[in-house]
């Protein structure tokens, strides 16, 4: 795919007639000139996102060595610790990354924290090109009154508890309630909702951490409510996940048909896999089962519901002021239509008793480093295609108003998104030029690139990251051919291993990992679990003689 809005740079003709950027150097080869030498290039995040520009990088270059750094002991990201225990499925891309990590270009070091233990300018300064991978690894938060109560937890920690991930091992989230509830409804907010209410036992041979399952054993959770500030049109969850919910043993769902009355003549027009998802939804709510589904709901001991129209307005404390005893909730209705829905409040309000409460309004990433432009509004890593961009603080942008109110925007995504007058103005100052194309002025960073999660923002789902870091690969690799990247050689982990070393940081290589998996794969061996997770960073460095 060739570049767009390329444009919006102070030069034009890319790659043919243009200065350099700042900070680069030109070689005098531009075609391929580091197919005589080695292009080292850093990946940071051993996620999907790290994982599949690596393995896009060393497939399209056959010299290119690239090393992936990760802040935690063990590789894959949200692979191990974001697929829920019971879709085992979806983690056999590991065996894809594990041949990936095999590659004699290719190298994994964990226990390395990029921002910490090294700069970014460090990385920039011994690599020709560096990759920022690193995903979301925090919340949006509510915002809310009472959102510090006990028993409010949101649902990237409570999902980082029964996955093991180790800074979430101690969360002991008290189960002990009758009812929760789940705030977002996203594939996240099901997956949440779904471990809650699985009976134990259908969790025994999945790979959720024994103490988790503990817990879940010993969980009084009757009732979960997963709850929206819009409707049944615009829920965030794909079609496979709610036929699990509607499946799951032992369980009954709770629809209010009035929420999906005129929604018939509505879907009509929507796009093929919104339709089929609105029309199971449909047809749950509003459709009597047969003998056999009815009998199941009949003996079902628990319920789950889908509440819409509701915005959390406070989270309300018991009389002691100790611990979550209910959620106070906004009416909302619809404004607009299409890409411009969004609720607004009634004026109405209703209290919703609960003693647990689970934030799934999405994932949101962080500033990794001092020296790298990020949108602390929007969350993401300025880039263009995976091109880093380093935005001033006013924005000039290229592009044209279509309609009355709408903005056609390719940044920071790449992909075009529609926003209006009014969202634009809440998050920059801006400058518009009548044009074609649209997207912010600003310097690139040279070498400098991002792929997944933090460059796009927290959606979709694998396949969505694998295109999207195959994309940023290609972009690098373009650049490189072009002669746009650093010349001459670069010494790559031989000057970062001085660094560490002289930092007293000791990295793990994808061997010890692999003797990590194994202790793993045996512990769970007695059990009939095709893992038991170690939890504790320490006890992993014990097992690695550290």
């Amino acid at each position: 795919m060739a570049p767009r809005c390329w444009r919006w740079w102070y030069w034009t003709a890319w790659p043919r007639t243009r200065p350099p950027p700042a900070g680069c150097t030109l070689s005098v080869r531009q075609q391929f000139s580091t197919q005589e030498q080695t292009p080292q290039i850093c990946v940071v995040g051993s996620g999907p996102a790290g994982f599949y520009t690596a393995q896009h990088l060393l497939k399209h270059h056959p010299r290119a060595h690239v090393d992936i750094f990760e802040k935690q002991l063990v590789p894959f990201g949200l692979v191990r610790f974001g697929v829920a225990p019971d879709h085992p499925e979806v983690k056999n891309v590991i065996n894809t990354f594990t041949q990936t990590a095999h590659s004699d270009r290719c190298a994994f070091h964990g226990n390395v924290v990029v921002g910490r233990d090294v700069t970014v300018p460090e990385l920039r300064e011994a690599y020709h090109a560096v990759v920022l991978s690193y995903g979301a690894e925090d919340h949006q938060a509510l915002g809310i009154p009472g959102e510090e109560l006990p028993g409010v937890f949101s649902a990237r920690a409570f999902v980082g508890w029964y996955n093991g991930l180790p800074e979430n091992r101690e969360l002991a989230p008290d189960l002990s309630c009758d009812t929760a509830v789940i705030l977002g409804q996203g594939n996240v907010a099901l997956d949440v909702a779904r471990i809650l209410l699985t009976p134990p036992e259908h969790l025994e041979k999945t790979d959720i951490t024994e103490a988790a399952l503990g817990v879940l054993r010993q969980s009084r959770v009757k009732t979960v409510w997963i709850v929206g500030r819009r409707g049944p049109l615009q829920v965030a969850f794909t079609i496979k996940e709610l036929r699990e919910m509607i499946q799951l043993p032992g369980t009954r769902p709770i629809l209010d048909p009035a929420d999906f009355l005129g929604l018939q003549d509505r879907i009509k027009e929507v796009p093929r896999p919104r339709k089929r998802l609105t029309e199971l939804l449909l047809r749950t709510a509003t459709e009597k089962p047969g003998a056999e589904e009815a009998a199941r709901q009949a003996s079902a001991s628990r319920t789950w519901g889908l509440r819409f129209f509701r915005s959390p307005q406070q989270v309300l404390p018991s009389p002691d002021g100790r611990q979550v005893a209910g959620i106070r909730l906004a009416v909302t209705r619809l404004e607009g239509v299409g890409d411009t829905t969004r609720a607004v409040p009634t004026g109405d309000v209703e209290d919703l008793p609960c003693g647990l409460v689970l934030s799934s309004v999405g994932y949101k990433s962080r500033p990794i480093d001092h020296s790298v432009p990020f949108d602390p509004k929007l969350g993401v890593i300025p880039n263009m295609e995976g091109r880093v961009v380093d935005v001033p603080g006013k924005l000039t942008c290229k592009g044209s108003w279509h309609g009355k109110n709408r903005l056609r925007l390719g940044w920071p995504t790449g992909t075009a998104v529609k926003c209006t007058r009014s969202a634009l103005a809440a998050r920059f100052s801006l400058v518009l030029i009548p044009g074609a194309d649209m997207a912010p002025l600003g310097k690139p960073c040279c070498g400098l690139y991002c792929s997944g999660w933090v460059k796009r923002g927290p959606t979709g789902v694998i396949a969505t990251t694998m295109t999207d870091s195959f994309l940023t690969g290609q972009m690098l690799l373009q650049d490189l051919k072009a002669g746009l990247l650093p010349s001459g050689p670069r010494p790559g982990y031989v000057a970062i291993e001085a660094l560490l070393s002289s930092r007293g940081v000791r990295p793990v290589s994808f061997s010890d990992w692999e003797k990590l998996d194994a202790e793993e794969v045996s512990r769970g061996q007695g059990t009939g679990k095709p893992r038991e997770k170690l939890l504790d960073p320490q006890e992993m460095l014990r097992l690695l003689g550290r």
